[in-house]
């Protein structure tokens, strides 16, 4: 076996590199702006040195924040999205700005040539429910799955001990925290043995891969492109370490990337935002033949400065895919499932009670049979007078 993970961090030198990452992220927005306009021009001249083409991958506000930013700044790459994913306010803008539509990954060729492609039900059928976090599913996902060649792995989600490729650690962040542990640990025949239980349902990271990276990955390998992406490290998750380890601009052997956000925090993002609404106001006509009012979704309500000097939006603070369930274990209610009551009444209660079947009894089941088990209250109606709000943090 070659180098182990510590080794492979202390070669390159990724303590300093961290730390002299985390220094960017604390200087002032306007050392920020200029940064990312520096890196992002760097990303493109070296993907035109490499004979490459760029593309903005484009979703909910940071993405449409960054592709309006990198127009403004002379660099005019096309945007790409699985667009129908996205809140309807998210899709005008998208439409406004002449963002590519992608749909799903396929998932069978007919023997007629007729194409289908997943849709989120059968991804949640077949794989499980996106819950807690992408990192997290992705745990629980490898426990209801044993087999041999994941057996370090899962060794390492129960009792944190890495083995010799993690450098032999014992308390490595691979650990699952102990509150699922408790909860989901004991699909795992080690975790059983000390006593955590089981899901009655199955957890999966999979929606993302099917319905937003594959096609998108398909369409860059098809326009020989590589993309500009929305991350920031300051939004934590499974990312954050890698952001802050490798940089805004990354030229792997199997990944090539730009994140020139990557030292932003959610207020500079939103300093940005208000920005490009006001540069958007005067160059809307680049993009198309049809002016939109501002380029801030309407599921996010309007960016509005809090007596403490803080910019937030009224509305979503996050957005994501329908029937996703990441980070609902840490909104307020009236959360996102909350407000799907209101909007339409059939849809939610379909969610809730009828998404899948369970494969021994033939139950129908959703959402609800998931929040119950970890925490999350849905079956009685909150108010939902007041405008509830996004707050998914630590994913």
């Amino acid at each position: 076996m070659g180098e182990n993970v510590l080794e492979r961090m202390a070669r390159i030198d990724a303590d300093k590199k961290i730390a002299d990452f985390m220094a960017k992220e604390k200087m002032p927005y306007d050392f920020k702006r200029k940064y990312a306009a520096i890196r992002a021009r760097e990303f493109m001249e070296e993907c035109e040195r490499r004979g490459l083409d760029y593309h903005v991958s484009v979703g909910g506000l940071d993405s449409i924040v960054l592709f309006l930013f990198l127009h403004s700044i002379g660099i005019c790459p096309p945007g790409i999205s699985v667009s129908y994913l996205e809140d309807q306010s998210i899709q005008r803008i998208h439409t406004a700005l002449g963002i590519e539509k992608l749909q799903s990954a396929v998932r069978e060729v007919k023997p007629d040539g007729t194409v289908i492609r997943w849709a989120k039900p059968q991804i949640i059928q077949e794989f499980g429910f996106p819950v807690l976090s992408k990192e997290i599913a992705a745990k629980i996902e490898l426990l209801q799955n044993p087999t041999e060649k994941n057996s370090t792995v899962r060794h390492a989600i129960i009792t944190g001990e890495t083995g010799e490729y993690g450098g032999y650690q014992t308390d490595s962040r691979m650990r699952l925290s102990q509150v699922w542990l408790d909860k989901f640990g004991g699909a795992d025949a080690e975790g059983a043995a000390l006593g955590y239980k089981a899901a009655p349902f199955k957890v999966s990271s999979k929606c993302c891969y099917y319905l937003k990276e594959k096609p998108c990955d398909d369409w860059a390998k098809e326009h020989n492109s590589v993309p500009y992406l929305g991350l920031m490290a300051s939004e934590g998750g499974r990312r954050a370490k890698s952001l802050r380890v490798n940089g805004c601009n990354y030229f792997g052997e199997t990944v090539i990337r730009s994140a020139p956000f990557a030292i932003f925090n959610r207020q500079d993002l939103l300093t940005l935002a208000l920005e490009m609404d006001e540069w958007y106001s005067v160059h809307w006509h680049q993009f198309s033949d049809r002016k939109i009012k501002t380029i801030v979704p309407a599921i996010y309500g309007v960016i509005k400065r809090e007596p403490d000097g803080m910019l937030r939006t009224t509305k979503a603070q996050r957005t994501g895919c329908s029937m996703c369930g990441f980070g609902i274990h840490m909104e307020k209610r009236p959360h996102r499932f909350d407000m799907k009551r209101e909007e339409n009444p059939k849809e939610w209660e379909w969610l809730m009670y009828r998404l899948v079947k369970d494969p021994e009894t033939g139950e129908e089941y959703g959402w609800g049979r998931v929040l119950d088990y970890v925490g999350v209250g849905w079956e009685n109606n909150p108010d939902t007078a007041c405008v509830g709000q996004f707050e998914i943090e630590g994913m």
